[in-house]
């Protein structure tokens, strides 16, 4: 991933919405709103007296045609979480939330913070359609989950509404397969397969996991696992040692497939006495899975990483 650089151009913040983006120029104390198009955005770019530092936050998609935009156009960019944001704006005290403010509070944040961050880059198209796969994919499954618990007890059209979720569950499998079909095109199937020999992972974790390593040269496993948000929250002071809990960073479907990796995983001989053994040692059921996602997520990080042969745990 790339390393932290010293913010030295003049400073934007840009607050994203569907239709328009509100940008604050900090060294100019000026407030535009644009937007939030092709052509508007090329304008914008071609108006600038120079290159600049732009910090956005990141959005579902509203954001990606003008980041891509503006990093071709020569700007520095630097995505920021809407919970780091939030949190920011909490610290420094902002009671109130518009866009006008955000787009003052994200120029901020990079003047203050810039040193820290991780400038970013555009992702490769394979990362961006497997990624917009996934999580269109675990829309299905929430949408499906969620009819089927709320007519669970209700007899009227039963017949139709099966055949509803049928489909909807013939979805899922095309989706998964076009999935598939994107390794495969990519040449990444092999990779695959080596995830795929590592207990407790299936498919679906395993292309995961394959996908977030294609968004950038991790430097180490450390930087893989913050990346899918299973990193810890320390909080600790003097004699007070807090509950550590995951950041949450990331796709949050990326983390659902390596709990349920982990789930099938502790079942299995190769890993049920490492589970127990955490178990043992007072961990709660949810926090001895999350202890194994991480060390599975780990593994497979080293097997694509060096690629390497998984070498399976004895019973």
């Amino acid at each position: 991933m790339a390393m932290p650089v010293s913010v030295t151009k003049p400073i934007v913040g840009v607050d994203v919405a569907k239709n328009e983006l509100v940008i604050y120029h900090a060294e100019l104390d000026l407030l535009e709103e644009i937007p939030n198009n092709k052509a508007a955005i090329k304008q914008w770019l071609k108006a600038l007296s120079g290159t600049v530092a732009v910090a956005i936050e990141s959005t579902n998609i509203y954001h990606l045609e003008f980041a891509d935009l503006a990093y071709e156009a020569g700007c520095v960019i630097y995505m920021v979480g809407g919970y780091e944001l939030s949190h920011y704006r909490k610290g420094v005290n902002i009671r109130a939330k518009t866009d006008a403010l955000d787009a003052r509070l994200l120029a901020r944040y990079l003047k203050n913070e810039g040193d820290d961050l991780h400038p970013w880059t555009p992702p490769s198209p394979l990362y961006r359609q497997l990624l917009s796969l996934f999580r269109r994919r675990a829309a299905l499954v929430q949408a499906r989950v969620g009819l089927v618990q709320s007519w669970a007890n209700e007899p009227l059209l039963k017949s139709a509404f099966a055949a509803q979720v049928k489909a909807m569950q013939q979805l899922e499998t095309l989706v998964e397969k076009t999935i598939n079909d994107h390794l495969k095109e990519a040449g990444l199937l092999g990779q695959l397969k080596r995830c795929l020999k590592v207990e407790g992972i299936g498919f679906l974790t395993g292309a995961r996991l394959l996908t977030a390593f294609q968004r950038g040269d991790f430097r180490n496993a450390d930087a893989f696992i913050a990346f899918l948000g299973m990193d810890l929250r320390v909080a600790k002071s003097g004699q007070k040692d807090g509950r550590r809990s995951l950041t949450k960073r990331g796709d949050p479907e990326a983390r659902r497939l390596l709990h349920n990796a982990a789930m099938s995983a502790s079942r299995t001989p190769a890993w049920k006495g490492f589970y127990e053994e955490q178990r043992a040692r007072g961990f709660s059921t949810t926090q001895a899975l999350v202890i194994l996602a991480r060390k599975l997520a780990r593994i497979v990080f080293a097997l694509l990483k060096g690629q390497s042969e998984y070498q399976p745990k004895a019973g």
